[in-house]
């Protein structure tokens, strides 16, 4: 078995590929690098395939199945107001986002119904809304998170959190979007 491994390492070897190219002078190269090798041992150690047991006689009695594994907890999250409101935390992305959609859907539906550009629509009186939407969203959103609740145990089928995350940031674009255009425009978009 040493051999025959010893001797397909000399084959794949570089310098047995340039040896030379009459047998004896391959088989001298060989040799020797046998000998160098020669206190080298390969062992082999194959695990014996288990015997399949033969099938319990009626008599014997049965043993119940162990019992199933407890899923591991899952983790507590942090209801202090230093980690909802985090960079990184659950709130602010949220909170932007969703009141983005609302601002997206208010602003493109006022311009419909009355001709003005967003801008126009803060001036005549729109400001006291926003900021009351504002408030009512944020403290909407917040109070589930301070209570322990994450967003994604409350997202089954079709409105999961990262959907309303994803909606919410092409709000936000689109609502940036809208106003740059009007900006550049010097009116209402439609």
């Amino acid at each position: 078995m040493a051999t025959s491994a010893t001797s397909l390492q000399l084959l794949a070897s570089p310098m047995a590929r340039l040896g030379h190219k009459s047998r004896s002078g391959f088989a001298l190269t060989s040799m020797r690098l046998q000998q160098r090798k020669a206190g080298m041992q390969v062992r082999c150690m194959a695990e014996e395939p288990q015997q399949e047991q033969s099938p319990v006689s009626s008599t014997s009695p049965t043993v119940p199945p162990p019992p199933k594994p407890t899923p591991p907890p899952t983790p507590k999250v942090s209801t202090k107001f230093e980690d909802v409101l985090a960079f990184s935390g659950p709130a602010p992305e949220r909170i932007n986002g969703r009141l983005a959609m609302v601002g997206f859907v208010a602003a493109l539906g006022a311009e419909l119904a009355k001709g003005d550009d967003v801008m126009g629509q803060l001036m005549n009186g729109g400001l006291p809304w926003f900021l009351g939407t504002t408030v009512i969203f944020s403290i909407a959103s917040l109070i589930p998170l301070f209570q322990g609740v994450s967003v994604q145990s409350k997202s089954k089928g079709f409105m999961t959190s990262d959907a309303e995350l994803w909606n919410g940031r092409f709000a936000m674009l689109g609502l940036v979007a809208l106003v740059f255009t009007e900006y550049v425009k010097g009116g209402a978009l439609v």
